[in-house]
């Protein structure tokens, strides 16, 4: 058996998810980034895509946006402003939203206004790309 740590995934709505995993795999801004039991303590921030967590051998995955993590031993919290299961995403409206997003990019508005629609394109493509994997 692996040995395991306790997860924590967090958003400002809910708890997400609260068990013991054998792994755990994050999109942090520098890439995928994997955890496991006695890792090194770090703290980094999570860019929207898909975190992974393995529970008895069963990989699950949730979309997340972005956030921070803090990584213990045998603790790790996952703090984000979104998390979703990949069935629970409406596609069409992923889709809708990412089309949004690209023509507000297109229009060459403030800086402010170009940041937001960076972060909603990134959503949206994350959102899209999870609702793919449904089980």
């Amino acid at each position: 058996m692996e040995k395991t740590f306790l997860l924590e995934i967090i958003t400002p709505e809910k708890r997400f998810f609260t068990g013991e995993v054998e792994s755990l795999i994050i999109p942090a801004v520098d890439g995928s980034y994997g955890v496991q039991a006695g890792h090194e303590p770090i703290v980094t921030a999570i860019e929207p895509g898909e975190a992974r967590y393995k529970v008895d051998g069963v990989w699950y995955t949730a979309v997340v946006t972005q956030g921070f993590a803090e990584i213990m031993s045998d603790y790790a919290v996952v703090l984000v402003s979104t998390a979703e299961r990949p069935e629970d995403i409406d596609e069409a409206r992923a889709r809708r939203a990412k089309e949004r997003a690209e023509e507000r990019l297109r229009q060459h508005v403030s800086k402010q206004q170009y940041f937001r629609s960076k972060a909603a394109l990134a959503r949206a493509t994350a959102r899209l790309h999870g609702s793919s994997h449904r089980k």
